[in-house]
């Protein structure tokens, strides 16, 4: 499996304090049959995104890493004015791998009606944003029309594995699951934080789809379509997004 979305380097943000921790979450990663992770620190207004320290980090934690683990960069990306302006002037140290994919966060509390129009920006720049654990926001839960619109302009979206095991609680996880039912999910990530309470694992996860919507849905899912983002190809698994307004149990039929 690969992960693209996990806070895995030191000292950065709400991710792990210290190396050992770091080299904790390595160590679980590859118990749990993951291959390839992607260290995303936030670039908000709270974390300050220096790229050079971040490869610096990377750099020393691959090379302390258990053997069959590869460590890429992006970053969690905080939509605001200083991020989008830098994003424009050098995009890809933003980017999953250096590439194409651009993992967008958005708060819990206001989504501007601009952000329409900024992601439409990003497109024409050659960006894919992949919008972020979007079953655990308050907003596009009550408004999924709005991710469904968002995926239509060409956006991608990830769901955290943890709110498909139920970490999240039980509206995430039914969000989480309905969507991939409808065809608005394209990747599964762990966005784990630390050794412990919110880990780098993704096989409980991959169990839960494997037993819901089959073998094809899970391998893209955390597999091909995340193998692309790296490589910054098209996802191969990009389903046309059936309506959001249908019955939200009718995934149990899938």
């Amino acid at each position: 499996m690969i992960d693209l979305h996990c806070h895995i380097l030191p000292g950065l943000d709400d991710g792990p304090d210290t190396r050992e921790e770091s080299l904790r979450m390595a160590e679980s990663a590859v118990a749990d049959g993951i291959t390839h992770v992607v260290a995303t620190p936030h670039s908000s207004e709270h974390y300050l995104f220096d790229y050079g320290r971040v490869r610096k980090l990377r750099d020393e934690l691959q090379e302390a890493a258990p053997a069959g683990l590869v460590i890429s960069t992006g970053c969690d990306f905080h939509v605001n004015p200083e991020n989008l302006a830098a994003l424009r002037f050098e995009p890809a140290p933003f980017c999953i791998n250096q590439k194409n994919y651009l993992l967008v966060e958005f708060n819990e509390f206001s989504i501007p009606p601009t952000m329409d129009h900024t992601l439409h920006e990003l497109k024409l720049a050659g960006i894919c944003p992949v919008i972020t654990h979007p079953e655990r926001n308050r907003i596009l839960c009550s408004d999924p029309q709005r991710l469904s619109n968002w995926i239509r302009l060409g956006c991608r979206v990830q769901v955290t594995g943890g709110s498909l095991t139920g970490a999240f609680g039980k509206v995430a996880r039914e969000k989480a699951l309905s969507w991939i039912a409808k065809g608005m999910v394209h990747i599964v990530a762990s966005d784990a934080h630390n050794a412990k309470r919110r880990p780098l694992v993704l096989k409980p996860a991959y169990e839960v789809v494997l037993d819901k919507f089959g073998r094809h849905i899970a391998e893209a899912l955390f597999v091909a379509n995340p193998k692309a983002a790296i490589e910054g190809n098209l996802l191969p698994y990009a389903p046309e997004v059936q309506d959001v307004h249908k019955a939200k149990n009718r995934f149990w039929f899938f």
